[in-house]
């Protein structure tokens, strides 16, 4: 079993999870979304610390995550000077939104968005569509740590040579599940990692920092699935960057939802 954000060495859960969504073609029909979704994360990081990657941390992952996801670079180019102010461009901001599912299943929902109004709209919506509700700011936060992850193809890669690599650039823990690497590391080195794989010639997927539970909450399968539906709708909405939960999601769970 594996939670969907679990403290320490990262387990298979949320991994598992991204490859129902893969497999139901989520990710290909959302490519338009995934590239915004970049494009927006380089304009805040743009206006936050600057137009130079080599001087600002956050814009430096930010650029080898459009890459690991094949974002155009006149795309990044964009985007950046959006940030910086070079080209004209809607103003955003980021807000992270905390919340409940069913049976007190913790949530936060990282967003970017230009309408706080329309954002909150949109997530309280999907909340209590499924049974939730949102909560006051640092509520839910303090359950969770933030860590950088990496996914790996692995067709064709061996797994000690990838530890090694990655271990060598700063990751803690590699693992391996369904055709993929998952590759955990502190938060402050995922940027180097990902660099150094990526000059390894490692064929990457996803390259993010993620929520991770400091513990797991378990409720009945019922309950469960009425979590995994919100965080599908949670996912979907235009705005959010990203979603954790603290929500065990055992092989049996991920089972009746994929099948369902």
């Amino acid at each position: 079993m594996a939670a969907c954000a679990l403290a320490g060495i990262f387990m298979s859960g949320h991994s598992k999870w991204s490859t129902i969504k893969r497999k139901k073609g989520a990710e290909d029909a959302k490519r338009g979304k995934i590239f915004t979704r970049l494009g927006r994360e380089i304009a805040v990081a743009a206006r936050l610390g600057g137009g130079d990657e080599s001087a600002n941390p956050r814009l430096k992952l930010a650029i080898a995550r459009a890459k690991a996801a094949n974002l155009p670079k006149e795309n990044v180019e964009r985007a950046i000077k959006r940030g910086t102010g070079e080209l004209a461009g809607t103003v955003t901001e980021e807000v992270t939104y905390e919340g409940y599912g069913v049976d007190g299943v913790a949530f936060l929902v990282d967003t970017i968005t230009d309408n706080r109004n329309r954002t909150l709209a949109e997530i309280k919506h999907a909340f209590n569509r499924s049974g939730g509700s949102l909560a006051s700011a640092g509520s839910v936060a303090w359950q969770f740590n933030q860590v950088g992850h990496i996914t790996l193809t692995a067709a064709g890669l061996d797994y000690d040579e990838v530890f090694l690599a990655a271990a060598e650039a700063g990751a803690e823990d590699v693992e391996e599940d369904d055709g993929n690497f998952y590759i955990v590391t502190p938060r402050e080195q995922l940027a180097a990692v990902t660099h150094a794989l990526n000059e390894l010639g490692y064929p990457i997927e996803e390259s993010e920092l993620r929520w991770q539970a400091q513990n797991e909450a378990k409720p009945s399968l019922h309950s469960a699935l009425n979590n995994l539906r919100l965080l599908d709708r949670l996912e979907d909405l235009d705005d959010v960057q990203s979603v954790a939960c603290n929500l065990l999601m055992s092989d049996e769970l991920l089972k009746v939802y994929e099948a369902g």
